[in-house]
């Protein structure tokens, strides 16, 4: 089956029992993402993840899977994360083996529409697919007022809009951003409350944040010197600390994705191609030398030591920016060393 943009939150808040296998896919990946964690949410499921590479070995691998007990009784959801047509063959299995305990989700990027796996699931009554594209104008203010009452926040249309644009309409950027402020003004789905401009001029992401940014740019692309020049140049206090950790956590949020398409085959040439309008000319080369760079389980380490970093500047009277600069230049001679 297909799902619309209309019907789609209805199937992942109200999961029909015939549907065995849920395929998100698009350019979209944070929606895609955030579609599968209300599934799970849902269900009240444990993520057990399964990878593509062992679907393709061993296509039963999939329908046994799902088929398996619960150790402990509990529900399970399977995630395959990056998704393609190398699981299309323990897909079909899956559909034609009897029901099994577990559902299983997909998270499948942009697919091309002679996907063998695309058109396996929008065929099938017991599959539903779901292509994800970033939110615009409306869209984005709604995506960032329902994003904000999971957290205890009433967002104006003019703050969501404001969010919505400093993010670039991404789904998991917003997500990350409106927990910080439900932290800071201490609201919670239990106890709602309304989130002002002031707030986000205090906490929020910005996007008048290019020096920012590029500091975060210079450590994933390995400039070392220029990088250790510019952290020279910052002005003491340590005031620039967080808002140049967020820059470096929105920088990978972009490159994740991309570099799992590139691990599961695509060249980063064509991976850069694909990306279109949603990245300004200006950056497309140094995106690609990024992604030349690192790899999936580098960005994620990375992104690991990005979020304690910024846990111990936000309880930190006096930000240090003695820690970000150490980080960052750990992080330009390991992007470095992979030249």
């Amino acid at each position: 089956m297909k799902a619309t943009k209309a019907n789609v939150g209805r199937a992942v808040d109200q999961p029909a029992d015939q549907v065995r296998f849920y395929l998100f896919h698009g350019p979209d990946e944070a929606q895609s993402r955030a579609l599968a964690a209300r599934l799970l949410e849902t269900l009240g499921a444990d993520k057990v993840q399964l990878s593509a590479g062992a679907i393709k070995t061993d296509p039963a691998a999939l329908a046994d899977e799902a088929s398996a007990m619960s150790l402990f009784g509990g529900k399970r959801l399977i995630w395959i994360e990056p998704a393609g047509d190398d699981i299309a063959e323990g897909v079909a299995a899956l559909l034609e083996a009897s029901a099994g305990e577990s559902s299983v989700v997909a998270i499948g990027g942009a697919l091309r529409k002679t996907s063998a796996l695309l058109k396996l699931t929008e065929a099938s009554p017991q599959a539903l697919a779901f292509a994800a594209y970033p939110p615009e104008g409306q869209d984005a203010e709604r995506m960032v007022i329902d994003l904000g009452r999971r957290f205890g926040l009433k967002i104006s249309s003019p703050v969501a809009a404001r969010l919505a644009e400093s993010a670039g309409n991404d789904q998991a950027i917003v997500a990350q951003e409106l927990a910080k402020l439900a932290l800071y003004i201490d609201a919670s789905p239990e106890a709602p409350r309304e989130l002002d401009h002031d707030a986000v001029d205090a906490v929020g992401a910005d996007t008048a944040e290019g020096d920012f940014q590029r500091l975060a740019d210079l450590a994933l692309a390995g400039e070392v010197a220029e990088l250790a020049g510019e952290l020279a140049r910052l002005p003491a206090g340590g005031g620039e600390a967080i808002p140049v950790v967020r820059s470096l956590q929105r920088r990978l949020l972009m490159l994740a994705p991309l570099r799992a398409r590139v691990e599961r085959g695509e060249r980063i040439d064509g991976v850069m191609t694909s990306m279109g309008k949603a990245l300004f000319f200006k950056d497309k080369v140094k995106v690609q030398r990024m992604l030349s760079k690192w790899t999936a389980e580098g960005l994620a380490t990375v992104a690991e030591r990005a979020g304690k970093l910024e846990r111990a500047l936000m309880f930190t009277r006096v930000p240090d920016q003695e820690a970000l600069g150490e980080e960052l230049l750990a992080i330009a001679r390991k992007a470095r060393s992979a030249s």
